[in-house]
Formats: C-alpha cells, structure tokens, sequence
C-alpha cells in the first residue's frame, strides 16, 4: 500500500473501531477477577490488556481527528448512517472502561477521575443525541427500523458502564442514576429489537457478529448492580438472561463464521469479556472450574480477533469501503 493510499484509507476507520478498546478493557477486567485463584499472573495479563487498550484508545483517537480534519464529509456520513451513527457511544463507553480497568489496577487516581467524569457525561449525552434522532421530521420507517440492530444498545444501555467505577471513585449517586436510566431503556431497546426481527428480519449477514452484543447488558447490569449494593438475587438472574442470550447468538456462530472477516467481529468481544466477569463474580469456590475455562475460552476468541486484525490491517483488507470487499448489506 502506498503511502498516498495509506492517508486516504484513514477514511475508512469507523467509530466501530472503539469496540476494540471495550473488548480490551472488559477481558482486562475479566482476569483480574480470575486473581483470587491464578494469582499475579493473572494480573500481569490484566496489565497486559490494559495497556494493549490504552495504546489502540491512543491511535483511534488520533486517527479520529485525522479523519474529521482531512475527511470531514466521511466524518459526517458515519454521524448520518442509519446503524453506524450509534457507535459513536463507543467512544465515552472506551473512557469510561479504561478509567475502570485503572481502578482495577492502580486503585481511584485523578487520571481514572478525569477519565470517568468525561466518558460519562459525554455517554449520557450520545444516548440524549441518539434518542433524538427518532423525533427527526421525514423519519420514515425504513430508515428506523434498520437502525433496531442490537448495536443499539451501546449508547442506550451504556449508561450502566459508569457504576463499574464509579462508586470507587466516589460519584456512587450519578453512577446510580445513570445505571437507572440504562435499567429502563433496556427493555425498550430489546423490545424494538424483537419487533424489528419480527417485522422486518433479522439485521443483514455482514452484521451477524452484531447479535453478540445482547450479552453485554444483562452481564454488566449484574456487575454494576453488584457495585452499587443490588442482593445477590438479582445479580444472579441477570446472569441467567445473559446465559440465554449467549446461547441464542451461538444460533448464528456458524453463520457469522461464514462471514469475511471484519471489525464487526469485535462486537463479540466485550459482551464475551462481561459474561467472564460476571460468572467469576458469582461462581463458588468449588465450581470456580467451569468460569475459568470460561474465562479461557473467551481469551482464546480474542487471540484469533486480534490476529485476523493483524492480518486484516497488513493485507489492506480492512482499509478499504465495504463496496470493494462486496458486502451486499448495511456497511458498519
């Protein structure tokens, strides 16, 4: 790839790039919970993931500014697209996780805080911008109900993020509020979800990795629940939903298998990572066992997602418009 080429394709790298970060930081957070039985090298890994995030945080921030400097118009058709407008939630979301990933590591300190208070303030407010879209005038149905794709549920369901941190940061009150607001919207977005598949079909083939992502609300609202004092009860039938839901995705695995690779795939990511995490919160000593090997299982899918990455970025596969790679549906 020339070097020309290589400018031009910064055009290329979407906001959904960010579940990168989300995944990187959720499977840091996931072995740190594996400390109590692995011991320090369960943390060195937790470290290791953690500053793998920061770095991939740092360039897509960088490459970001690039884009909306050098190409503003591709900048805007992101903000514009029916179902890729959503992931600019990823954005707060990536703050906010890599604030809890250093808490987790490093204990409450003024870059966490300044970390945590701008990611979830700007969350709250892309999920204040997304809700609103819905009241544009001319909105006719196709449009929204392309937009009802379980990627929704990152701007609308990740105000449950902050309560990861937040009560040890000291902020237990708006952690709290914002974990109400995502308590709530949840249901709606599930809802419009299922009416979508129902009216509509399911979201195309090239999004399949997409359906993963219902994993990730009922897993994080059990850990953010548990932060902020909900019984055990609750924690555990949060865990229950998450169960079925990672049963139902593993319905279109192979069809998602079928798929050429792309960045959708990371959407398997974080809600993998949070279904780690909160098995290991909830699992006995004696049954600790199986969430390991969890726990290893899900590491095991994010090797082969950062090697297809790898590959992806050497060969120019996944710098280029979807057109050329002949996706026949919805780009992300």
């Amino acid at each position: 790839m020339s070097p020309r080429s290589s400018v031009s394709s910064v055009q290329h790298v979407t906001l959904a790039w960010f579940a990168m970060v989300m995944g990187l930081c959720g499977l840091s957070l996931a072995w740190h919970r594996a400390q109590p039985w692995w011991g320090p090298w369960a943390v060195q890994i937790s470290w290791l993931l953690g500053v793998m995030a920061a770095l991939t945080l740092s360039i897509l921030m960088l490459t970001s500014v690039y884009k909306a400097w050098r190409f503003p118009v591709a900048w805007r058709e992101d903000l514009a697209h029916p179902v890729r407008h959503v992931f600019v939630a990823a954005v707060p979301s990536s703050f906010i996780l890599l604030s809890t990933v250093m808490v987790a590591l490093q204990g409450p300190h003024p870059v966490a805080q300044v970390f945590w208070m701008g990611g979830s303030a700007s969350l709250f407010a892309v999920t204040v911008w997304v809700a609103q879209r819905w009241l544009r005038p001319g909105l006719n149905a196709q449009v929204f109900w392309s937009a009802m794709t379980p990627a929704l549920f990152i701007p609308v369901v990740g105000n449950v993020l902050p309560a990861l941190a937040g009560v040890a940061l000291g902020h237990a009150e708006w952690a709290a509020m914002q974990y109400g607001l995502a308590a709530v919207l949840w249901p709606v977005a599930l809802t419009l979800v299922w009416v979508r598949i129902g009216m509509v079909g399911l979201w195309p083939e090239r999004m399949l990795p997409a359906t993963f992502v219902t994993i990730a609300p009922p897993a994080v609202l059990g850990l953010s629940g548990a932060n902020l004092g909900a019984p055990d009860g609750v924690v555990q039938m949060a865990w229950a939903v998450a169960l079925f839901f990672t049963l139902w995705s593993m319905g279109v695995a192979r069809r998602c298998a079928a798929q050429p690779f792309g960045m959708a795939f990371w959407g398997l990511s974080f809600p993998l990572a949070a279904s780690a995490s909160l098995s290991l919160h909830l699992v006995p000593d004696a049954q600790v066992g199986w969430a390991l090997a969890w726990l290893i299982g899900v590491s095991a899918v994010f090797v082969w997602l950062l090697w297809r990455t790898f590959m992806g970025l050497v060969r120019g596969e996944l710098l280029q418009p979807e057109s050329v790679l002949h996706v026949r549906s919805h780009p992300l």
